[in-house]
């Protein structure tokens, strides 16, 4: 459910704790999880913001969703599970676990974060879930992460793999290039527009120095995501599949 600009700092880490993982004890732990650098520069007194612990939170989910995966699905190759799980950590797949436990709610932003609506965007949503995960694994290890994650890994991963989302754009694009002796496809940043904490990209790509699809969003990851899967689209490529090694 999408947060609403007004409802940034609306609820404390000790609700959040409570209603999310009631396990967790280490409130000033879980708050600086919360914290983002615009917050720190309103509210010294805060001390740290969240940037370690989303470090960590990332290296700590791709260890404990490829261990779900492995043994969710024992048949699957190497390859289908690396997708998988890229697919499963993802920024815009996170940022869907963040709205799923309205996570904006607690987000501590700065007041012109919070103005350019910080707690909906994508981004932050997923920067925050992942710096949550790195403060359950510092109190409670991996087992705590794996009782905060799996269920959320078991109510999407079915429907990832029905629906192909486990399928990269830029992946399919390369193996295309590839596969027609081209060199890999570059991306280039067109465009950069807005103020520092609300950019918008513009990508293109190119293979063998023509330009094949442009993308825009507010990440050049997205960006770039989008551009792969415009060149897809006009060279009648989206249900292409690429070779299984």
């Amino acid at each position: 459910m999408t947060q609403m600009h007004n409802e940034c700092n609306r609820e404390t880490p000790e609700e959040l704790a409570a209603r999310i993982f009631p396990d967790l004890t280490d409130i000033l732990l879980l708050s600086r999880a919360l914290t983002h650098r615009s917050y720190l520069n309103e509210h010294p007194e805060a001390l740290e913001d969240n940037e370690r612990l989303e470090f960590l939170g990332d290296a700590v989910l791709d260890f404990v969703v490829g261990d779900w995966l492995y043994n969710r699905y024992p048949e699957m190759p190497e390859g289908d599970l690396t997708r998988m799980r890229s697919a499963l950590v993802h920024t815009a797949q996170l940022a869907d676990f963040a709205r799923s436990i309205q996570l904006g709610r607690a987000m501590r932003l700065g007041k012109g974060e919070t103005q350019a609506g910080g707690c909906e965007r994508t981004g932050l949503l997923c920067d925050t879930f992942e710096a949550v995960v790195g403060a359950i694994y510092l109190e409670m290890e991996v087992e705590g992460v794996k009782r905060f994650i799996y269920p959320m890994l078991e109510s999407c991963a079915d429907d990832i793999l029905i629906n192909h989302k486990d399928e990269d754009p830029k992946s399919k694009l390369q193996e295309w290039a590839q596969g027609n002796g081209y060199p890999a496809p570059v991306y280039t940043t067109r465009d950069v527009s807005g103020p520092d904490h609300s950019k918008f990209f513009v990508v293109d790509v190119i293979v063998n120095g023509k330009t094949y699809g442009t993308g825009s969003g507010t990440s050049k990851q997205a960006a770039t995501k989008q551009a792969a899967a415009d060149a897809l689209n006009k060279l009648h490529l989206s249900d292409w599949k690429p070779t299984q090694r």
